[in-house]
């Protein structure tokens, strides 16, 4: 079975994915955007809900406990809707500076999308970033040969991950169904329920935001905490409902012929 007969659409989130090894880009964004307000937030905190709409993610860090004591200490009250804007307005330009800086394509990226456009099939990508913090990045991607067909930003659809409503908003405009023929592609866990609340092929990414490291971080490892640390990545992305995981999407292309193949091989259930 050909990824065509299986497939048509695969969406790409984009940071720890596609560009941004690691997804350190945005972790340090959160963290000077909080710092500007006096409050310390790390980098295990600031990945935890990674992959939402920024907003929403924003939202989650002020309730997250350890932040809200930091809050209180520093502000002697619970944070508002005021301050997620006042942090957003932070926000939106430390994330063009550091997603600027990071928006290299991730070693056989470019290679990957040849092979799925070769073999028939088209490409969408989804993000929790806004549109003005995307746009540095899709100008230095389409510097790079990755232009997709279509991009959904936060703030896009009525809400973000974990719901299914970048997906549908991908299907709808480009004429995809059913669902089960589009594969969605995730550093993240909540991306990754995202493809699953959307009945889409999930695949996940270790050396993502699950792994949490910059590539030459990753290469200093010794090889047996390498593997170890993937591993770990990988059965947090299996553990969040991933179909199958990767540890980058430049094998993207020859797992999805691999579950092809095994799917071809099953006995018919009708």
């Amino acid at each position: 079975m050909s990824l065509k007969d299986r497939f048509d659409l695969v969406i790409f989130d984009w940071a720890g994915t596609m560009v941004d090894f690691g997804c350190e880009a945005p972790v340090k964004a959160l963290i000077e955007a909080f710092d500007a307000e006096g409050v310390v937030i790390n980098a295990a905190v600031a990945r935890r809900d990674m992959g939402k709409a920024k907003r929403d993610h924003v939202r989650s860090l002020l309730l997250e406990p350890s932040v809200a004591a930091a809050w209180w200490s520093r502000h002697r009250r619970v944070a508002d809707n005021s301050d997620t804007d006042r942090i957003m307005s932070r926000l939106g330009p430390l994330m063009r500076e550091h997603a600027t800086r990071a928006s290299t394509l991730i070693p056989g990226a470019r290679e990957t999308i040849d092979k799925l456009r070769a073999a028939g099939l088209r490409i969408a990508s989804s993000t929790g970033y806004t549109r003005e913090m995307m746009e540095p990045v899709l100008k230095r991607a389409a510097e790079q040969g990755y232009v997709p067909e279509h991009t959904v930003c936060s703030g896009e659809t009525p809400a973000g991950r974990p719901s299914p409503l970048m997906v549908y908003k991908a299907c709808a405009e480009l004429g995809v169904w059913p669902l089960s023929r589009v594969v969605k592609v995730d550093d993240a866990e909540v991306g990754i329920a995202e493809g699953k609340a959307a009945g889409a092929y999930t695949v996940g990414v270790a050396s993502g935001n699950a792994l949490g490291l910059s590539l030459e971080a990753l290469q200093a490892l010794p090889a047996s905490e390498r593997a170890s640390r993937l591993a770990t990545a990988r059965q947090a992305l299996l553990d969040a409902g991933a179909d199958i995981v990767i540890d980058s999407v430049a094998t993207l292309v020859p797992a999805l012929d691999h579950s092809s193949a095994a799917n071809s091989a099953l006995p018919n259930q009708e």
